[in-house]
Parts: structure tokens; sequence; C-alpha cells
């Protein structure tokens, strides 16, 4: 319900006083010939009951943590997104976070800080011969501090007290490493986002999902916005985002000061449901305008619940000069509520 002083890296860790938490890896990779490859590696924890209310327990294997971890991998040259997702306790050393030093788990899924600033992602998925064995093995290095969301890090999201989260990002994270998409090992670069978000507080009555944009400029800026979509199909009022300088400064964007026009849409042979699929994205104030496609079409996260979360590419136009860019979107909501699920 209000700010907090973030301590790094520290604050990398988890907070376990807290219902809800999630640790987001995003990113656009290209191989030496130039192929396109996006991927998601995301880590959340979930709280059974609030911190000191459970009965002391002797067992290893007594847990009050609950974590789920999603991976994905999106290909452009073979038109394919792969995506699967595990779940296990907070205990018997199965999953869990701590910092520092930074590490999240679960199993062998993990991201681990290395060294000052820098951070290595390994996942792997399905048979490592086979057209569905996917795996990353990712150095992500820091370039700029850490962008804290909202209010010096609070994130509002909605009127009532407690309504919020506590948010920060990196942004621009310099990635090398290996990819392995279809039996065959990738030598990749590119650039990552980590979005690192945790709260008590749910959707609001009226709210049914979100659509949240992270988007990487070649001149060096980074933009995050986030919509948040109520039951009539309005935009809430607590959407906001944040414009990255080249510098580092950043420039708070409330709903009304940037618009999100949808381009085309895209219905899912999964599960029926329409989703945007092409946008436009308006800053007056810096003169800036951005079209963003998705990398290919079918980018669902077809898991325990459904979402599309995808690789897309930037077309920008600011003061006049043109530039490019990439990122990821996600979009919730559409296949079903997400209220009750966060």
């Amino acid at each position: 319900d209000a700010p907090r002083q973030f301590q790094f890296p520290q604050d990398h860790g988890p907070h376990e006083d807290f219902q809800t938490e999630w640790w987001y890896f995003t990113g656009t990779l290209q191989n030496d010939g130039g192929q396109k490859f996006g991927f998601q590696l995301t880590f959340f924890r979930r709280a059974l009951l609030p911190s000191g209310s459970a009965a002391p327990r002797s067992s290893n294997w007594a847990a009050n943590q609950i974590y789920l971890a999603h991976f994905a991998l999106t290909d452009a040259g073979r038109n394919e997104h792969l995506a699967s997702e595990r779940f296990s306790r907070g205990a018997a050393g199965l999953a869990g976070a701590h910092s520092p030093p930074f590490r999240v788990w679960l199993e062998d899924w993990q991201a681990v800080q290395t060294a000052p600033g820098v951070f290595h992602l390994n996942a792997s998925s399905g048979e490592a011969g086979s057209d569905t064995g996917i795996a990353v093995d990712l150095e992500l290095t820091q370039e700029k501090e850490p962008v804290l969301q909202g209010e010096a890090g609070l994130s509002r999201k909605g009127p009532q007290p407690g309504q919020a989260s506590y948010y920060y990002s990196l942004t621009g994270l310099r990635t090398a490493g290996t990819l392995r998409s279809a039996g065959i090992t990738h030598t990749v670069q590119g650039s990552a986002w980590m979005d690192h978000e945790f709260s008590t507080s749910a959707l609001g009555p009226d709210q049914v999902g979100w659509d949240w944009f992270s988007i990487q400029m070649e001149d060096g800026s980074q933009l995050m916005l986030f919509e948040l979509r109520q039951t009539d199909g309005s935009i809430d009022p607590f959407s906001s985002g944040t414009l990255v300088l080249p510098d580092g400064k950043t420039i708070p964007l409330k709903a009304g000061e940037f618009s999100v026009t949808v381009l085309d849409r895209w219905t899912s042979p999964h599960t029926g449901a329409i989703y945007p699929a092409g946008w436009q994205i308006e800053i007056p104030s810096r003169q800036l305008s951005l079209k963003i496609q998705p990398l290919i079409a079918d980018q669902e996260m077809v898991l325990s619940y459904a979402y599309w979360e995808g690789a897309v590419q930037v077309q920008a136009r600011s003061r006049g000069s043109e530039s490019s860019g990439s990122g990821y979107v996600e979009l919730t909501g559409y296949a079903g509520s997400m209220r009750g699920q966060f």
C-alpha cells in the first residue's frame, strides 16, 4: 500500500510474506544466419498460508510455498512455438528461491546470478533429438540499473488499499548462449528482459485480464506498458507504463498518456480464444509511434491455464526518424477470466 526501499541483489530473491510472486525472463534471439527465436522462462511462487500461520512441521517435505514454472521457445524459421510447465513444492530441494546469491529453480530449470549483473538461465523440455525437444543455456548481462515501475516500484492495479504489486524490471539484458530446437543446437545472441513482481492482491471484480508489452529498441531505449481490461471491454484507468531512455532515465506513463490500437486478431485453433494480433502504440508527448507484429501468430501457452505470450517485432517512428526493435507481449483473460488465478 506504499512504496518500499529496494535493495539489490537481495530483492531479486523471494518475498514470502506476500502471497504471489513471479520472475519473468523473456527475450528475442537470432543465430549467425539471422534465424529468429523467442524464449520465455518464468517462475511463479504461491504461498499456501500467511507467513507464520502454519503449524511447525519437522518433515523435509513440509512446504508452505508452491512453485510453478513455464518454459517456451518460438522458432520463427519453423513457424513453431512449443511450451511446457512444471509444478513442485518449495521443499526437499525440489524448488525454491533465495538471494544473495540469487537463484530461483524448479528441478533443473533455473535462473542463477553468477556475478554482479550476470544471470545464467538453463531449461530443457522433451527429448533432446526430437522435433519437440527444446532447450536454452543463456547468459544475460545487465547494462542498466533496475527500473522501478509505477511509484518507485509500487505498481497500483486499482483503487482499493493493497490492490497493487511491488514491481521492477531489468531491461535490455545483453544475451548470448545456445538454444536447441528440432534437434539442432544454435549459437544465439540478442536481448532479454526480466520482470520481478510480488503482491497479495488480486484483480478487481471488474478486471478480467491484461495486455502487457515489453519493447526493446535498437537505439537502447525500452518500453513497458500494461492495459488492464474490464468486463465491459473498457481499459482500466490504472493501466500504466514506463519509457526507459538510452541513458537509463525513466519516464512514467499514466493511462491517457498512451494509446494502444489493435490492428488485427487471431483465433486460436486450440482454445477458440480470439486474441489481438498486431498493435499500434502512440505516445504523443514523445511523438513516438510503434507498430508491433507477432513473430508468428500461434504463440498461445495452452498449459494449466491458457494465455498468449510471444515474441514480437517492432517498427517505430519518433520525431521523423525510424528505427526497429523487438520484444514480448502477454495477453491474458481471452480464454477465460484471470480472476482467481493470481
